[in-house]
């Protein structure tokens, strides 16, 4: 019996050690660039990244058409969730062919800040402080990457890894769980095209969630669990489902946090990406400039998220 005494003396002391080990393992420092307020795939992301003691959440940037109201709606958001300590960037205002449908949650809100600094700046400032640590997340249009660099190519570089949600390699919009439908334009590349393709070109590691790993689909089960929860971070998601006025929201955005968080959530393969004028983001011949997930598994991705963004 001492032999089995031991033998489990030593298991159970690994275990702890490996325990311990990862909850004193280095926080990831990460920015997201987001263009929250029209579709609600943002928000779920803001959600889960807030609830990732895997991150340090350095700054929430925004991007594409009307940024101070997407600014403004990150203000509440983070205020409401209790973490107002995080800064919240602007980007340039643009045109957007879309409304905002969640733009009531923004307005008038008493945690809207005076003002946002610039989303260029305060990103290219960030990485001169922490030179080779940030994970820039994009989850919106590239137009403040592009803008990063335009503006500091030496900079840029200098950042850990970027990872996006945008693209469709294999598979277009539609249902994940018929027919594959052909790839076409995905809404985040296609809206600043240029931008995509100085990323892709600009050396820094590129990590792709694509239309073929991201229509993860919350169904009426999954939000009633979550919903049901009340919590402040549970509330907001709520409210903004609510205003965003549709039924099945697809959660795109949140599997770039799950993949940082977790990247066996969607393995990711080295392929040589080209984007074309229209958005295309097509396989090329050259060699790999991106790491992209092509599958993932719903069931797992939604375990995750769940487990997370619900109280425990």
């Amino acid at each position: 019996m001492k032999p089995l005494r031991s033998i489990i003396l030593i298991a159970t002391i690994l275990i702890v050690a490996l325990l311990s080990s990862a909850q004193n393992a280095p926080q990831q420092k990460i920015i997201i660039d987001t263009d929250i307020g029209d579709d609600i795939d943002d928000a779920f992301a803001v959600a889960l990244a807030l609830r990732s003691p895997e991150l340090q959440i350095l700054g929430i940037s925004t991007a594409f058409g009307d940024v101070e109201t997407r600014a403004k709606l990150v203000d509440r958001l983070l205020g409401e969730a209790g973490r107002p300590d995080i800064p919240v960037a602007a980007g340039a205002a643009t045109h957007a062919p879309n409304t905002l449908s969640q733009r009531r949650y923004g307005e008038g809100s008493h945690f809207a800040r005076a003002s946002h600094p610039a989303a260029v700046d305060f990103i290219l400032d960030q990485i001169r402080k922490n030179p080779g640590e940030i994970t820039l997340v994009c989850i919106g249009p590239l137009i403040n990457v592009g803008a990063m660099i335009d503006k500091d190519p030496q900079t840029f570089p200098k950042l850990k890894r970027v990872v996006i949600m945008g693209g469709s390699i294999d598979r277009g919009y539609g249902d994940p769980y018929g027919p594959p439908t052909p790839a076409e334009p995905e809404w985040n590349i296609e809206n600043d095209p240029h931008a995509a393709q100085k990323l892709f070109a600009s050396g820094v590691p590129v990590y792709v969630m694509p239309l073929d790993s991201t229509q993860l689909k919350l169904d009426e089960v999954k939000r009633e669990f979550l919903f049901r929860q009340g919590t402040p971070l549970t509330d907001v998601l709520t409210i903004l489902y609510h205003q965003w006025g549709q039924q099945t929201p697809t959660l795109y955005d949140p599997m770039t946090i799950a993949f940082v968080d977790d990247p066996a959530l969607c393995p990711a393969q080295p392929i040589n990406i080209v984007v074309d004028e229209k958005g295309m983001t097509k396989r090329g011949s050259g060699p790999p400039n991106a790491h992209v997930c092509l599958h993932s598994d719903p069931q797992a991705f939604f375990n995750f998220y769940l487990r997370r963004v619900a109280p425990k």
